[in-house]
């Protein structure tokens, strides 16, 4: 859950960003104000999508896409593929409606979908899985580090 929230808070600031600044024109104090407002329904949106759909879809392409013998990393790079096409689809259009009400002229916001998958690919890749996979493992070495203590702290007198 850690990981997912890491992951999505910082991809949806990044991509929140872009596109209200993009729609405004211009990235000021308004602006910031909006994208700070929206962010609690736009995370808890793409937090359930992740969760609930595309994180599921994803691991079923990644077998249907990948080996066996395929390495962590390679496996890792097409279950992030696949989770970036599909909320990247579904977003462009869910973030217009936020934005603009439900419509159908919110569809038309699908033509921004390949700048948006471009930059949530980037971000996924190079901003927001790095320091996410950085507190999960410093989370496991520190539950690895206090189970040693804890075995080697027991003395058994029998």
């Amino acid at each position: 859950m850690l990981y997912g929230i890491i992951i999505c808070s910082i991809t949806v600031v990044i991509m929140s960003t872009v596109n209200i600044s993009l729609e405004f024109g211009k990235l000021d104090t308004e602006v910031l104000l909006i994208i700070l407002k929206s962010f609690p329904i736009i995370l808890i949106i793409a937090m359930l999508l992740e969760v609930f759909v595309f994180g599921r879809i994803a691991e079923k392409l990644v077998h249907i896409f990948s080996k066996d013998t395929d390495g962590f990393n390679a496996k890792t790079l097409f279950n992030i593929l696949f989770t970036v096409i599909g909320m990247s689809l579904t977003m462009t259009v869910i973030g217009t409606m936020i934005g603009k009400g439900f419509n159908l002229a919110s569809f038309e916001a699908l033509s921004h979908w390949p700048r948006n998958f471009s930059i949530a690919l980037f971000c996924e890749l190079l901003i927001a899985q790095p320091p996410a996979r950085f507190v999960m493992k410093t989370l496991h070495l520190r539950q690895e580090s206090k189970l040693k203590v804890e075995n080697n702290s027991s003395i058994d007198f029998d």
